[in-house]
């Protein structure tokens, strides 16, 4: 027995692997790639590899031991309240019929993961904002970090922001509150930041011009606006250069990790595009414990 797909145009030229992660189930390469090998997962009743990029109306076709893991992981789904999604929709700054904005909180995951159940995606495929569609992410904000976060309506619109990020056509400027004084007004961050895959070591470029917006012999306001995208890039220079985020519990030296802020004091404040030559511009509030540190640290910030 075996459960065949249509390939939409809109799928046009994807490779076979990123469809069945983006359309069924972030399952394992490994996993998929054994089962393209054994003639689980065929294309118009033909094995291909794992690299074949699909074309309109094709049929995927696949077969029960795919099926068998794909149940089982649809069970990991978040299931949210009516309160949780309220208090979700609450924090909307614009709805149209392409993509949703919002002011994401701290401590919620964007998808959901093997450590973080809880997430924006499936909050809002809940939503009355998604009844005649589905929420695609379109870009990444970590768990702990608040501010504003895009999620597109429809595969055209996230195809559009994926490469509006892909061509940094897509502005954004964060704030944070870090450790020590920062001596330097502003200038530009040009880092090789190193990551881990497969416990094999990866070295990155990262780029982020920065600015303070106030400081004192504790602490320091900065504006961030990346050029580059990287995983944690903005912690992980901060880091670096020897001044930790506030409530940052995994780029931290042991003398700032004591008493410290609950709340990482990192916000996506404001994020700027354009579409069809007309600019768009959404800027987030800040959380109150934010405001509520600003003050406590003696620093001084003036909304734009």
């Amino acid at each position: 027995m075996k459960k065949i797909y249509n390939v939409e145009k809109t799928f046009e030229n994807m490779r076979i692997d990123r469809w069945i992660k983006k359309n069924l189930e972030k399952l394992p390469q490994s996993f998929i790639e054994k089962n393209l090998r054994n003639g689980k997962i065929k294309i118009d009743s033909k094995k291909v590899k794992s690299s074949y990029k699909i074309k309109a109306n094709e049929k995927i076709e696949l077969y029960d031991l795919f099926f068998e893991v794909f149940k089982k992981q649809k069970k990991n789904k978040f299931n949210p309240s009516k309160s949780v999604i309220k208090s979700n929709e609450d924090l909307i700054i614009d709805d149209n019929e392409n993509f949703l904005v919002v002011n994401k909180k701290s401590g919620i995951s964007v998808q959901g993961g093997t450590k973080s159940k809880k997430n924006l995606i499936d909050i809002f495929a809940k939503s009355k904002f998604f009844l005649n569609t589905k929420p695609y992410s379109v870009h990444r904000l970590d768990k702990d970090t608040s501010g504003v976060f895009i999620i597109a309506k429809n595969r055209e619109t996230a195809q559009l922001f994926t490469s509006l990020f892909r061509l940094r056509k897509v502005h954004k400027i964060y704030l944070a509150i870090c450790h020590g004084e920062i001596r330097s007004k502003a200038g530009l961050w040009d880092s090789n930041l190193l990551r881990y895959e497969n416990n094999k070591p990866i070295i990155e470029k990262a780029k982020t011009y920065f600015r303070v917006l106030d400081k004192n012999s504790n602490c320091s306001l900065i504006e961030m606006r990346p050029i580059t995208g990287r995983k944690h890039q903005l912690r992980k220079q901060l880091f670096d250069i020897g001044h930790p985020i506030y409530g940052d519990q995994k780029y931290n030296f042991n003398n700032t990790s004591k008493g410290i802020n609950k709340n990482l004091m990192l916000h996506s404040y404001q994020i700027k595009f354009m579409i069809k030559d007309k600019k768009f511009t959404y800027t987030a509030l800040l959380p109150d414990y934010f405001n509520k540190f600003i003050k406590i640290k003696r620093l001084n910030f003036v909304s734009s």
